[in-house]
């Protein structure tokens, strides 16, 4: 999967410089197509590979607010603010 990744990330760099070339040197029409391909390759093609990739095994879970995890959020914060208090009652 990480090969993929690296695969079309060049694949797409390269377009991108292709697309460069072409604007400043060639047609400029041609140049703009072939960026506009690079940005909805990297867009609909790179970004969901990575991301795959990057979420394989964890769990969506931990990471979305529930009301549980806000919950839980709120009791660590008012511990901290507690603490913090203390510290600043003892200065």
């Amino acid at each position: 999967m990480r090969a993929l990744i690296k695969l079309v990330f060049l694949l797409i760099a390269a377009g991108f410089g292709i697309g460069i070339y072409f604007k400043m040197y060639g047609d400029n029409l041609v140049g703009e197509r072939i960026i506009g391909i690079s940005v909805l390759a990297s867009a609909f093609i790179l970004m969901p590979l990575f991301l795959a990739h990057r979420w394989k095994g964890k769990r969506l879970k931990d990471y979305t607010l529930t009301k549980e995890n806000m919950d839980r959020m709120n009791k660590k914060n008012k511990n901290n603010t507690s603490e913090d208090q203390d510290r600043k009652d003892s200065n």
